[in-house]
């Protein structure tokens, strides 16, 4: 007798629906890997299903509040996920026939004890989902992020940016990558376009990361264009004594190590330190690591420069964590500004006179960014802001403000015909004065 386990596609969408689940309650996302689901394609259609289903997330509220009176029961194991998942494969996704996504969405929820008794329920929403899908499919986007984060992103973007940053949020974003060295024909067989600094940027792929040419020759390192920036501000040259601090996943150590930097990397997180170990041992990059609290470490004054990618709101990262934008609040957000205070205070004593100071964060929040320069330039006394100006970024001036800070959002566009948006991010450069 068959396992009613063994129906075809079961198993994939239970691997999504209990995925979602955790990320439904609080913990961030991070694709299924093949630990989970060992053949690729069961696996990036499981990934698109739970990404799917967060991206939209605002609408599909919007969906099963139409169609709960009650709202999704409670103590109901996966229900809500099942129910997530079935709502995104009807109106957002084409993938699956319209009879079978309701099927297995029922059978999902039988194979979990706690979701099994509405079973019903799922069945009925879903086709009534199926039947009145021309009306739902047309909410609009604005549905697609909190309302809270809508009224501060008009007030510093203007009235356009709330359309803007939903269709970045809905498009899957390309892969970007960032070469150890310049290679026009790595390059070339990574199907890939020059963007800016040492980024390549993939529109489509169809290997997984591992299997794409030069990974495992240690030639590149994924790290979103946006990302890439901050490090290049600090202009590090061979020998220069550099600090990295909240370094994984690594990305920043890579480039000031590749750039000839004697680079200490620090970050709270052990296990994520072993990451970029890893990376870095992959890449034949060095780095000494240190894993601790970043208020705690104190050799004095003695880096030529410090990149501080300061714990922050992430709300900058949503093409690609699209959940952060319904994990956050507004008392969070207080939070890590008063930490990010006591960071560049810290970070501040950790430079030598005449050193390069460079502050980031990948949040659009201006307490996070602008504001935070603005506290540190009456704080931190013996520093200014050292402007950054447009050859830095190869005459893109765009995401410039007017102080010399940078400013990107995800509404914004790279040089060029490259499309696919970037993540939100703020970075400015401090110098310390000599003597």
């Amino acid at each position: 007798m068959t396992n009613k386990h063994d129906l075809p596609g079961l198993k994939l969408r239970l691997e999504a629906a209990f995925h979602l689940r955790h990320v439904l309650e609080g913990k961030p996302f991070a694709p299924i890997g093949g630990d989970r689901l060992a053949e690729g394609r069961d696996r990036a259609l499981a990934n698109k299903m739970v990404t799917v289903a967060l991206r939209r997330h605002g609408q599909i509220d919007a969906v099963l509040e139409a169609m709960l009176n009650k709202g999704v029961p409670q103590r109901a194991g996966i229900l809500e996920a099942v129910l997530r998942i079935g709502v995104a494969q009807l109106l957002y996704m084409d993938e699956i026939p319209a009879h079978s996504a309701i099927h297995l969405a029922v059978e999902s929820a039988r194979a979990d004890k706690r979701a099994g008794r509405f079973d019903r329920l799922v069945n009925g929403v879903l086709r009534s989902v199926q039947r009145e899908a021309g009306k739902f499919s047309t909410f609009p986007h604005d549905l697609l992020v909190p309302q809270w984060l809508q009224s501060r992103w008009r007030a510093a973007y203007g009235d356009g940016a709330i359309a803007a940053f939903s269709e970045r949020l809905i498009e899957t974003p390309p892969l970007d990558l960032t070469l150890k060295a310049p290679d026009e024909d790595l390059t070339a067989s990574l199907g890939g376009e020059p963007v800016l600094g040492a980024s390549v940027r993939l529109a489509s792929r169809e290997a997984s990361v591992a299997d794409l040419p030069g990974f495992a020759q240690g030639k590149w390192w994924v790290q979103d264009v946006s990302a890439s920036v901050p490090a290049r501000l600090l202009g590090v040259k061979p020998g220069d004594k550099v600090l990295d601090l909240c370094a994984a996943p690594g990305g920043k150590t890579a480039q000031l190590a590749a750039a000839g930097a004697e680079v200490t990397a620090l970050d709270i997180s052990a296990e994520r330190m072993e990451r970029v170990a890893a990376n870095l041992d992959r890449l034949g990059l060095a780095a000494e690591l240190v894993v601790g609290d970043a208020l705690d470490y104190r050799p004095g004054p003695v880096f030529d420069a410090v990149l501080l990618d300061a714990p922050c709101s992430a709300t900058g990262t949503f093409r690609r964590h699209p959940e952060v934008l319904w994990h956050r609040d507004e008392k969070g957000i207080a939070e890590r500004v008063a930490l990010q205070r006591k960071m560049l205070t810290h970070a501040a004593g950790l430079v030598k006179p005449g050193g390069r100071l460079v502050y980031c964060v990948c949040s659009l929040e201006r307490e996070e960014g602008e504001e935070q320069i603005d506290w540190a330039k009456s704080a931190l006394g013996d520093f200014v802001l050292d402007p950054i100006a447009a050859s830095e970024m190869e005459g893109w001036d765009a995401p410039l403000s007017g102080e010399g800070a940078v400013r990107i959002t995800p509404a914004l566009d790279l040089p060029g015909k490259v499309g696919g948006g970037l993540d939100g991010f703020f970075m400015a450069r401090l110098i310390k004065k000599a003597g």
